[in-house]
C-alpha cells in the first residue's frame, strides 16, 4: 500500500524516551515520557490534552494515529503490552485512511456506487462525495444548495449501517429528514426512527436512528454521549459556528462519542473566516489547532476571526480530506436545466385548527342544502379558507426555509397566493429586505421590486402566483412555492420568470407542501409526489381542451376536500 512515510513502523530499538497506553474510558492515547517528548507534543500538537507533568493524552481517531506515529518516529515509545493489538489496528486504519486521501487528491475523483440497500439513483458527482465521505468518517459535506447533500449522506449511512446513528437538524428541516430516510433507506419500514422531542430528558426506545434539532440539545447534553451512537450527521452544521452556547457544547460532546461525524453545509462560513474553526472542531476537535494558535497563524494576530488567506485555508481543509465543496457551475452538465423537488414542511396544527373552527357552520349549511349553485358555492369557501388555512399554518417554517436558501447565497423567487401569507412573509423575513409583487402593489412599486431584485439589491423577491405575469426575472436561482395553486400551468408560468434567455445556472423549484390541510389533494391534481424531482408538470402551452379538464377536476378536487372535512368533523365531533 502506498502511504506517507510518516506512518512507516517507528523504531523499537534505540532509547526508548516513555510509554504509549490507551485509555478506554476517554478512548485517547496516553503519553508518558520524558519532558523534552510531552513538551514537544504539546507544542506541536495543541489538541492534547496537556494536564500533568509527564503526560500527553490526544484522542484516538486516524488523523491523530498518525501524529503520534510521526512522533514515534524521531521518540520512540514503549507500547503497553495490552494495548499492542490495538495500536497495530489503529495505525492500520490511519494507513488506509492516508492512502484513500492521497488517491482522492491525485484525481481523478472516485465513485462509490450506492449500496444495494440504498432506494434511489446517484448522480456520478454524488457517488464521489458519498466515495469522499466513505474515506473521510469525520468531515464537511459543503456542496452548495440543491446539489443533494443529504442524499448523499443517507447513502453514507446506508453503506456503512454505521446504526445506531443520531441526526441534528433545524427545527424546520426535522420532518424533511424523516420523509428522506423513509423514502431512500426504509421504504418498507424496517428501520425504527425515533424524533426526540422536549428540553427534558427521558429513556429513549430503541431504534436505528434518532433525530432532534439543534434547540434541544443543551436539555440533551450529558444523555447523547451516553447512547452509544456510531455515527453522527449535523445538518446545516453553520448552526454552530459561534461555541460558548449550550448547543455547542452539547454537539461537541456527542462528536467526541461517535466514530462517524459528518457535517452538511452549504455555507459553513457567514460572517468571518474564524467562524470555520468553530465548525471544524465539532468534526475533529483541534483539527486546525486551539484557537490561540489558530488566530494567530491563519488569521490576522491573536484572537482575531479574520482569516488571512481563505483560499490557503479552504485549500488545505481540502488537501487533508476534511472538505469537500462543488458548486452548481462545476456539475451543470449533470444537472437539468430546470429541476422541481417536493419537500415536505412543518407547520402550526394550533393555528391551523383555529381558522378552520368557522367552517363547522359552513358544513352545517352545506348538508342543509341540496341545490347544486348553493352547494358549490359553499364548497368553494370552504376550500378558499381551508388553503388559507393551511399557508398561514406553515408560513413561518417557509420563511425559515427560504432564509436559509438566501442566507446561502441563493437568489430566491418566492410565491404566494393569500395576502395573509404574503403579511407573515413580510415579518419574517424583513431582515432580508424583500421585495413584493403581490397584486396590492402600484404598476411603479412593482417595477421598483423587479429592478431592486435584478439589480442586486436584494436577493428575494415574493410574488403571488398570479400577478407576476410578464416579468423577467432571470437572476433567479431558486423558485420556492410557499402555496399551490390546482393549475400546473400556473406553477410553470412562475417558473418561467426565472428560467428564461439568459438563465444560465440550473433552476432550482421547491414546492413545499404540509402534512395536512389543502396541500394534499393540490398536490395530487398537480401531479407532485413528495421528495422526488418531477421532470414534467405544465412545461408546455395548455390547449383549451386541457386546460377546461384541469377546471372541472379542479372542481371534483374541491368536493373531495370538503367530504374529507365533512367525514373528520363526523368521526371527531369537531372540525380538524
Amino acid at each position: 500500500m502506498n502511504y506517507p512515510v510518516y506512518l512507516r513502523d517507528a523504531p523499537v530499538d534505540g532509547h526508548i524516551y516513555g510509554t504509549l497506553s490507551y485509555n478506554r474510558k476517554s478512548r485517547s492515547w496516553t503519553i508518558k515520557a520524558e519532558p523534552c517528548v510531552t513538551e514537544l507534543a504539546k507544542r506541536l500538537f495543541p489538541g492534547c490534552d496537556g494536564r500533568g507533568r509527564g503526560v500527553a493524552r490526544f484522542t484516538a481517531h486516524r488523523r491523530v494515529v498518525g501524529d503520534l506515529n510521526w512522533l514515534m518516529l524521531r521518540y520512540p515509545l514503549q507500547i503497553a503490552e495490552r494495548d499492542r493489538e490495538r495500536w497495530e489496528e489503529a495505525l492500520s486504519e490511519a494507513r488506509e485512511y492516508a492512502a484513500r486521501r492521497e488517491a482522492m487528491l491525485e484525481g481523478p475523483q472516485t465513485a462509490a456506487p450506492p449500496p444495494e440497500a440504498f432506494h434511489g439513483e446517484l448522480l456520478d458527482f454524488q457517488k464521489q462525495g458519498l466515495a469522499f465521505l466513505l474515506a473521510a468518517r469525520r468531515c464537511l459535506l459543503a456542496d452548495e444548495m440543491g446539489l443533494g447533500k443529504t442524499v448523499q449522506a443517507l447513502a453514507f449511512l446506508s453503506a456503512t449501517s454505521a446504526y445506531p446513528a443520531v441526526l441534528v437538524a433545524p427545527p424546520h428541516l426535522i420532518r424533511n429528514w424523516q420523509r428522506e430516510i423513509a423514502r431512500f433507506l426504509s421504504p418498507d419500514g424496517h428501520l425504527r426512527v425515533h424524533v426526540v422531542r422536549g428540553l427534558t430528558p427521558y429513556k429513549l426506545p430503541e431504534a436505528d436512528i434518532y433525530i432532534i434539532h439543534y434547540l434541544l440539545l443543551r436539555g440533551w447534553k450529558d444523555v447523547l454521549p451516553e447512547q452509544g451512537f456510531r455515527t453522527a450527521i449535523f445538518d446545516e452544521i453553520q448552526e454552530l459556528r459561534r461555541n460558548g452556547t449550550g448547543k455547542y457544547s452539547a454537539a461537541s460532546l456527542l462528536s467526541q462519542a461517535c466514530e462517524n461525524v459528518v457535517g452538511l453545509s452549504g455555507t459553513p462560513i457567514y460572517n468571518q473566516g474564524g467562524e470555520i474553526w468553530n465548525v471544524v472542531n465539532i468534526l475533529d476537535f483541534h483539527f486546525l489547532g486551539d484557537w490561540e494558535s489558530f488566530s494567530r497563524e491563519w488569521c490576522y494576530g491573536y484572537n482575531s476571526a479574520v482569516v488571512a488567506k481563505p483560499e490557503l485555508l479552504g485549500e488545505h481543509l481540502r488537501r487533508e480530506g476534511l472538505m469537500l465543496r462543488r458548486v452548481k457551475r462545476d456539475v451543470l452538465k449533470e444537472l437539468a436545466p430546470k429541476r422541481r423537488l417536493v419537500q415536505e414542511i412543518d407547520w402550526d396544527d394550533r393555528v391551523y385548527r383555529e381558522l378552520m373552527a368557522p367552517v363547522a357552520e359552513q358544513l352545517r349549511l352545506l348538508r342543509a342544502t341540496d341545490d347544486p349553485s348553493r352547494r358549490a358555492l359553499i364548497e368553494d369557501a370552504i376550500c378558499q379558507r381551508q388553503r388559507q388555512a393551511t399557508g398561514i399554518a406553515k408560513a413561518p417554517f417557509v420563511a425559515a426555509f427560504v432564509r436559509a436558501l438566501v442566507e446561502a447565497g441563493e437568489k430566491v423567487l418566492l410565491m404566494g397566493h393569500h395576502h395573509a401569507v404574503m403579511d407573515i412573509y413580510k415579518k419574517e423575513l424583513k431582515a432580508l429586505r424583500p421585495g413584493f409583487i403581490t397584486g396590492r402593489e402600484t404598476d411603479k412599486q412593482k417595477e421598483k421590486a423587479a429592478d431592486d431584485f435584478m439589480q442586486g439589491k436584494t436577493d428575494l423577491l415574493c410574488l403571488s402566483l398570479r400577478s407576476a405575469s410578464g416579468l423577467n426575472l432571470q437572476r433567479a436561482t431558486c423558485v420556492v412555492f410557499g402555496e399551490l395553486d390546482w393549475s400546473p400551468a400556473v406553477h410553470s408560468q412562475a417558473e418561467d420568470r426565472a428560467h428564461r434567455i439568459g438563465q444560465e445556472d440550473s433552476l432550482l423549484c421547491y414546492y413545499l407542501v404540509s402534512p395536512r390541510g389543502s396541500d394534499r389533494e393540490m398536490q395530487d391534481a398537480l401531479g407532485l409526489k413528495v421528495s422526488q424531482f418531477v421532470s414534467l408538470m405544465g412545461d408546455r402551452q395548455q390547449t383549451q381542451a386541457e386546460k377546461l379538464f384541469v377546471e372541472s377536476q379542479a372542481r371534483e378536487r374541491i368536493r373531495r376536500l370538503v367530504e374529507k372535512l365533512q367525514a373528520e368533523e363526523d368521526g371527531e365531533g369537531r372540525c380538524p
